[in-house]
């Protein structure tokens, strides 16, 4: 029986209302830096994913470019706009408070440690899990067995008796399973098709009516 259930949070409980190619291009333009593609900016966060603050990744992205762009810049202008458009999915606050009554809830995530710690200062949900945890607090980020050794220890709890709940199959999915955790797929329109290592696969729309049926079924 599942005794923790630890969650992803970008497009898992909480999403921009804004498309994320809009938001880069905005920042970009915002702090004249060269236009740059989600894809540049996703491979470049994959290989920034135990830092502090984004300006490392815009440091990447920039290198080699003939700018006078500052890094810093383009980072501060990225994390407010992505602070201004973000929202949680529907009904996930009241689903996470009905998990917290039958196990251990917590919070997994990549990215840097002041742009994720902002998205969740700008939720309100600073208080909502029993452990949450950024990749830029940890040695090693997702899909690494030691980011998720390192939650279910901060939640008192073995890898064979917790969940996790995600949408990338990489860093989730095989992430998550690789560590000895059980793991349920959230499915994004026009996203990766369902893992067979996954226990379970949930659309993202459904996620707060399904997810704590599918966590019983588990048990």
């Amino acid at each position: 029986m599942p005794q923790a259930v630890v969650f992803d949070l970008d497009y898992t409980l909480a999403v921009p209302t804004q498309d994320r190619t809009t938001i880069l291009q905005d920042a970009a333009a915002a702090a004249n830096a060269p236009p740059l593609s989600r894809e540049e900016y996703l491979a470049a966060h994959r290989r920034n994913l135990t830092r502090e603050s984004r300006e490392p990744i815009f440091a990447d992205l920039l290198e080699g470019r003939e700018t006078e762009a500052d890094p810093a810049a383009v980072a501060n202008a990225y994390r407010e706009t992505i602070a201004e458009t973000l929202e949680p999915l529907p009904g996930v606050e009241s689903m996470l408070e009905g998990l917290k009554r039958e196990y251990r809830v917590g919070l997994l995530t990549n990215g840097p440690v002041r742009a994720q710690r902002d998205k969740l200062a700008t939720l309100g949900w600073e208080r909502t899990f029993d452990a949450a945890l950024v990749t830029g607090e940890l040695e090693a980020g997702k899909p690494d067995r030691r980011a998720f050794e390192a939650i279910v220890g901060e939640l008192g709890v073995d890898p064979a008796d917790a969940v996790y709940i995600g949408d990338e199959v990489e860093a989730d999915i095989y992430g998550a399973t690789n560590a000895g955790l059980d793991a349920i797929q959230v499915l994004l329109e026009d996203g990766p098709d369902p893992d067979p290592r996954a226990v379970a696969h949930v659309e993202q729309a459904s996620v707060a009516t399904a997810i704590p049926e599918v966590v019983e079924q588990i048990s």
